[in-house]
């Protein structure tokens, strides 16, 4: 986990926009992850992150790091040290002061006709500096607590291989292996296969 501040996972917000691309395009630009080849402007992105409420099947959450407490702050009577990981909802539009976005996660539409209803498809993004810190595992754990209540039962996860650290996590949140669609995106010059996984979800 990130040292120096506190870890909290809340809803994605408007002011989170343009760090979100940001993030997103550092994944278009450098790696096969997506298979977007041209990166986004904030304007572009906007729809996406409108697309994901605050509650209902599709959601947003960003996990961010706050600063901590400069030397010789007293943290709080009662409440130990303050730093370290809190899963909070935030509030108002606009980021924090000293607020970073770690990553983010997202359950979003799995196909559009209404029989896919009770489907979805969730993804984590990390930023670089936070790979293998646990911010995705954070993500994901406050994201399937948060989808439990909804009226899901599949939740699905596209991962272009190869990426290992990427399986690793989904594996540990209960996706198994469905198959293998070989070739299905050509990015940087060749082709990439998409391993695709599957695990139980909501209250059903």
């Amino acid at each position: 986990m990130p040292q120096g501040g506190e870890v909290q996972v809340r809803p994605g917000r408007e002011g989170d926009l343009e760090a979100l691309t940001d993030l997103y395009n550092h994944y278009i630009r450098e790696t096969p992850v997506t298979f977007d080849t041209v990166p986004l402007t904030p304007e572009q992105r906007r729809p996406w992150l409108h697309s994901h409420p605050k509650d209902g099947p599709h959601r947003l959450l960003v996990a961010t790091e706050i600063p901590g407490p400069g030397p010789g702050t007293d943290p709080g009577a009662g409440s130990g040290t303050d730093r370290g990981t809190r899963c909070g909802t935030g509030s108002g539009t606009e980021p924090g002061p000293g607020e970073r976005i770690l990553g983010y996660a997202t359950s979003s539409p799995f196909r559009p006709k209404p029989a896919y209803g009770t489907s979805v498809e969730t993804t984590v993004y990390c930023a670089p500096d936070a790979l293998g810190r646990g911010v995705g595992s954070l993500l994901y754990t406050r994201l399937f607590e948060e989808l439990a209540g909804e009226d899901l039962r599949r939740a699905y996860a596209g991962i272009a291989l190869p990426n290992a650290a990427s399986v690793r996590l989904h594996e540990r949140f209960g996706f198994g292996p469905v198959g293998t669609f070989h070739e299905a995106g050509r990015k940087f010059g060749r082709y990439w296969d998409v391993a695709w996984f599957e695990r139980r979800c909501g209250a059903a």
